[in-house]
């Protein structure tokens, strides 16, 4: 049976044709369609699949390995930020081990389309030592989740999957199973001394972890998502190829069309790791120089001029490729000296920068804010990451740092103990519960001299709309965190209401302690999207 679907589309139908039982997620751009395809997939309907958002991505994997625990087949997705949040149970799962397979699935995006940085995560799995999955196409992403799974309690370890924004955003047709897997049985398989790390527990599970690395690789060097591509031509018998190529993942795709089958050079794909390093010694012995082809950082790169100590490895290190932002076929075309066309941006397209949306309650909190900020002296705003982080750009010009999730409320807190009043936090309402909460809590204990507005519309809206978790209890968290009940308050952010919320603006930043104002109005998209849904 064949599907026109997304990269992401193709892994959660893999996950579900592989005998999925649970998918734990937190939205993020560009992972977010994974879950969303399965919550809205007939079959994980039917089997009764876990597919309800997690606060946040250290949830999501802590989760997962419960369900791992007790013996099934569990994926958790996210973006690549989301690893750093989740890093803690992500690295020790390799200490624990699995029971039912795991599959960590996560979204890079190099370019920063809607990130904060272009870290890969491929550096996670080798770090953790945890097998990593790249593929190179949507019908290998399909695949892929079935190997993956099956890899991962075969070596009862998890499995990290990565991908690109372009793979996980472009479509393809993929052919997929006409049934899916059964789901694996409860099983009582798991043994508690690999699943405590008491010192004596983790270090024998760390000297077993390490010993399997020899396996990993030696399975990746068979591995069918390996291959070695030999040139059209062999060479003269003690003559090298002027270039060999390796390609990882979706760059894979690039050298295909600036120079498909059969080549003038070997390649070599690369999309299990650890680093197949016999493939990699041949190709080095048979080319002059090889070119490294990969989206994102010099992951194989680096590795292939530490281990082989090679000074004829060309790549984003060395200038052929650029350093930073996503790879295009012209400039894997470029570096390999081909005339490819340049698809560069019409002159008549005009840049449209990002805008708050008509309608939307974030833009009366930056009106009533820039209102009364405008009676201190040198306040600050600590922004976060949200909608609401384009309060940044004109008009509103209103925050003064976004640095990651929940980093406003500790932000604002240290600045007010370097001495610096106003401080004002600004926060979303799925981000507070997501990574807010425990600087609220760091705040109130130390009383600090800071304003929290947590602008809440009622939705994870940068993502799409999903739902947030804290909905219709922020009041309950704060009061439950030591807000005091006269410093907590909720308005309605619209224009009508603007004397009674830059009153209570200016009253709590003149209060020399911790206050919450929560401005709640729907996200003008779910609002259009729910009334349409009424009308029906």
């Amino acid at each position: 049976m064949k599907k026109l679907l997304l990269g992401d589309e193709a892994i959660a139908q893999g996950a579900i044709d592989a005998g999925l039982s649970g998918v734990y997620a937190y939205p993020g751009t560009p992972s977010t369609e994974i879950t969303e395809y399965i919550q809205g997939n007939a079959t994980a309907r039917e089997r009764g699949l876990h597919s309800r958002w997690c606060t946040n991505e250290k949830t999501a994997m802590e989760a997962a390995l419960g369900m791992s625990y007790m013996g099934k087949r569990a994926l958790v997705c996210m973006k690549h930020v989301g690893l750093n949040v989740c890093a803690d149970p992500f690295v020790n799962s390799a200490m624990t081990g699995v029971n039912g397979g795991v599959v960590v699935l996560v979204a890079d995006d190099p370019s920063m389309h809607s990130s904060q940085d272009e870290q890969d995560s491929r550096f996670y799995g080798k770090f953790a030592m945890i097998p990593t999955f790249e593929p190179a196409s949507q019908q290998e992403a399909y695949d892929m989740m079935a190997a993956a799974f099956d890899y991962s309690e075969q070596q009862c370890l998890p499995v990290l999957m990565r991908v690109t924004t372009r793979m996980a955003h472009s479509r393809a047709v993929v052919e997929v199973a006409e049934e899916p897997r059964p789901q694996n049985e409860l099983n009582y398989n798991s043994v508690a001394a690999n699943w405590v790390l008491l010192p004596a527990n983790a270090r024998r599970r760390n000297d077993k972890v390490t010993a399997q690395q020899a396996a990993l690789e030696a399975d990746a060097q068979a591995s069918i998502y390996n291959r070695y591509e030999a040139a059209a031509a062999p060479q003269p018998c003690g003559q090298k190829y002027q270039l060999g190529i390796i390609a990882s993942g979706i760059a894979y795709n690039y050298v295909n069309e600036c120079c498909p089958a059969p080549r003038p050079f070997p390649l070599l794909k690369v999309s299990q790791y650890p680093l197949p390093k016999v493939l990699v010694r041949r190709l080095l012995d048979e080319c002059q120089q090889v070119l490294v082809v990969e989206e994102g950082q010099p992951f194989i790169e680096e590795q292939v001029r530490g281990v082989f100590e090679s000074h004829n490895i060309l790549g984003r290190l060395t200038g052929q490729l650029p350093r930073t932002g996503e790879l295009t076929p012209d400039s894997v075309g470029a570096a390999l000296g081909l005339q490819t066309p340049q698809r560069a941006m019409p002159e008549v397209v005009a840049a449209r920068p990002p805008a708050l949306c008509q309608g939307c309650g974030h833009r009366d909190v930056y009106s009533a804010l820039n209102e009364v900020l405008q009676e201190f002296d040198n306040p600050r705003v600590f922004g976060d990451i949200g909608c609401y982080t384009l309060g940044f750009l004109p008009p509103y010009k209103a925050i003064h740092s976004c640095v990651d999730m929940g980093a406003s409320i500790t932000m604002a807190k240290g600045a007010a103990d370097a001495g610096q009043w106003p401080a004002v936090a600004i926060i979303g309402d799925s981000t507070f519960t997501h990574s807010g909460m425990t600087g609220l809590l760091d705040a109130i204990n130390e009383n600090a001299d800071i304003t929290v507005v947590i602008s809440d519309n009622l939705t994870t809206a940068m993502t799409g709309g999903q739902d947030s978790a804290g909905t219709n209890k922020f009041e309950a968290i704060c009061r439950g965190l030591g807000v005091a009940e006269e410093h907590l308050h909720v308005v309605v952010p619209l224009p009508k209401n603007m004397p009674d919320i830059t009153r209570l603006l200016r009253q709590e930043i003149n209060y020399h302690g911790v206050s919450v104002i929560i401005p709640r109005r729907e996200c003008i998209q779910t609002f259009k999207r729910h009334a349409k849904e009424r009308k029906k």
